[in-house]
């Protein structure tokens, strides 16, 4: 009996024992916490240098920067950092990664892109790395991480969609819709990128024109640092064959910008403007938007004496506005440089399909307006109605001096459709015009404002393309060509019709042509697609030859987007 008692009680004092050793479920959960804190301790940053970061992002200003105002990036940045518990993003054991090294030579390259290198700091970057390097404080490398998280996402943004919102400055280009997701970007193909320069190759804009002319930036910049600046002096007119002072500078001035060829020999000493120098000087003329004469004038001397670093400055200009444009579209598009006074069509794969010259509106009341819109119809033999403001400004004025319809060549037509086409325009009249119970037209033919046929894209600006009265000559060499009202004036109305129309089964340049001079009036002739038009302003433009034109800024636009840009960040937006 003992003995089976004994056996009893042992057993269970050892189911006892068991009990006790086995953790509660509690304690089981407590220490998987533990452990896993552990773990994560030992993978994330210091805390310090999260809480640093953390900081930074919420004050929205980072005192090491050129420009240390990043509120308007304080968005980006929280996107960026606060899902990963705000580890450092390109620091790894107190060095920098290397898409940090990587990425900093880019910023340092931004000159290069028509953007300002020390924009993104590039002159900070040596002393940051060498601090990062002897003192691994978290301090630094917060710093470090801020700066350069901020520094690219200026870069990528300001490459991809521009500095400056073009609205802010009267340019009617949308550019919110193609914005990047600049955390995601940074995140998955810059910090974790193996080739950093192919991940941004394509952030820029695809087009010819703008690689053309980032093309020649670059080599601007390099001609920029071997010319002296010398100024030539200013002859009254000089043929070829005359003597000049300054052939000598003028000689090195065209080799250098390629205008006069190496293998065209002056001699040093020379003070004759001879004939290979005058050919040179018809190139640089042709390129600086000036009549080809060969002659030495004053015009000629000013454009010669424009700085490089002027026209460095105005192709920078001109890339900034090519990152304001549309990237794609449903049909290639028509585009008009206003400062070159030049019409471009393109077909499928951006390639030039036409090309003409154009008017557009006079410098200071009627400048032709920045924007984009979709040419929707064309009209063959319109009617013109002019706009509100030349109606109020300049017809009804005239009507009061010589009230004769058939002097003036204008109709009247009242709301229920009666037209009036002779007679005098009594005061009675004229305030039913003021008032608008008369419309003001002009009839359809050669002599109308408008010419043989107009190219509407709806706008509330009243501008639109059209042909030009056949007694009136827009086109001489001697004539101005902002002279407009603010419409663009084509010198090729008919081919520019065939061109839009040639997806439209049954019209080509012969039907064009008949429709504009035999066929009816005010015929309405819808596209088969809209086809975009870009009103763009560029005084730097590289043609498919390499050969760099350069135009005056004729409304000022180079000279107000430059004041703005030297302002700095924050850029509208």
């Amino acid at each position: 009996m003992r003995s089976r008692r004994q056996l009893q009680i042992a057993i269970l004092l050892l189911v006892a024992a068991t009990l006790l050793s086995v953790p509660t479920a509690a304690q089981v959960a407590k220490s998987s916490s533990a452990a896993t804190s552990a773990q994560a301790s030992s993978t994330k940053k210091p805390k310090g240098a999260a809480t640093r970061l953390s900081a930074i992002v919420a004050s929205g200003r980072l005192e090491d920067l050129r420009w240390p105002n990043l509120s308007d990036y304080r968005l980006h940045l929280t996107n960026f950092y606060r899902p990963s518990g705000y580890e450092l993003a390109w620091v790894r054991d107190g060095e920098p990664t290397p898409q940090a090294v990587e990425l900093i030579k880019i910023l340092q390259d931004a000159d290069r892109e028509g953007l300002r290198a020390e924009d993104y700091d590039a002159s900070r970057w040596a002393d940051r790395l060498t601090s990062l390097k002897e003192t691994h404080n978290d301090a630094d490398q917060a710093r470090f991480d801020a700066a350069l998280t901020v520094c690219a996402m200026r870069y990528l943004s300001d490459l991809h969609v521009g500095r400056i919102n073009p609205q802010h400055l009267g340019f009617e280009f949308d550019v919110s819709h193609k914005k990047l997701d600049l955390p995601h970007f940074v995140r998955q193909r810059l910090v974790n990128g193996s080739d950093l320069r192919s991940e941004l190759a394509g952030v820029g804009p695809p087009f010819a024109g703008y690689q053309r002319l980032r093309d020649a930036l670059q080599h601007y910049m390099e001609l920029a640092k071997s010319d002296d600046g010398e100024k030539l002096s200013n002859p009254i007119l000089l043929p070829p064959g005359g003597q000049y002072e300054g052939t000598r500078r003028l000689t090195s001035l065209l080799r250098l910008v390629g205008d006069l060829p190496d293998s065209v020999t002056i001699p040093p000493d020379s003070k004759i403007y001879e004939p290979a120098l005058a050919d040179a000087v018809k190139r640089f003329q042709g390129r600086h938007g000036l009549r080809p004469t060969g002659e030495l004038d004053s015009k000629t001397i000013a454009e010669m004496n424009v700085p490089l670093s002027d026209r460095l400055e105005q192709m920078r200009l001109g890339l900034e506005r090519y990152r304001w444009l549309p990237y794609e579209f449903k049909q290639p598009p028509i585009a008009v440089n206003v400062p070159e006074f030049r019409l471009y069509g393109f077909k499928e794969g951006n390639q030039l399909g036409l090309t003409m010259n154009v008017n557009v509106g006079e410098e200071y009341d009627f400048q032709t307006p920045i924007f984009e819109n979709n040419i929707q119809y064309i009209v063959f033999r319109p009617y013109w109605n002019p706009p509100p403001k030349i109606l109020r400004n300049e017809i009804i004025p005239e009507l009061k001096e010589d009230p004769s319809l058939e002097e003036n060549g204008l109709e009247l037509v009242s709301a229920s459709g009666q037209v009036f086409r002779s007679g005098d325009v009594t005061p009675a009249m004229l305030q039913q015009v003021r008032s608008g119970k008369l419309t003001v037209r002009q009839p359809p033919g050669p002599e109308n404002a408008l010419g043989l046929v107009k190219f509407i894209f709806p706008n509330e600006h009243h501008v639109y393309i059209h042909d030009t009265p056949e007694s009136v000559d827009m086109f001489s060499e001697k004539r101005k060509r902002a002279v407009s009202h603010g419409c663009i004036h084509a010198q090729e109305p008919d081919k520019l019709a065939a061109w839009l129309l040639r997806n439209t089964p049954g019209w080509d340049l012969e039907r064009v042509e008949h429709a504009m001079h035999e066929g009816r009036d005010n015929v309405r002739v819808n596209l088969a697609s809209p086809i975009p038009v870009l009103i763009v302003y560029e005084t730097a433009v590289v043609e498919e030859n390499g050969d760099i034109h350069f135009f005056h800024d004729i409304y000022g636009h180079d000279a107000t987007l430059e004041e703005e840009l030297a302002k700095g960040y924050p850029y509208p937006k």
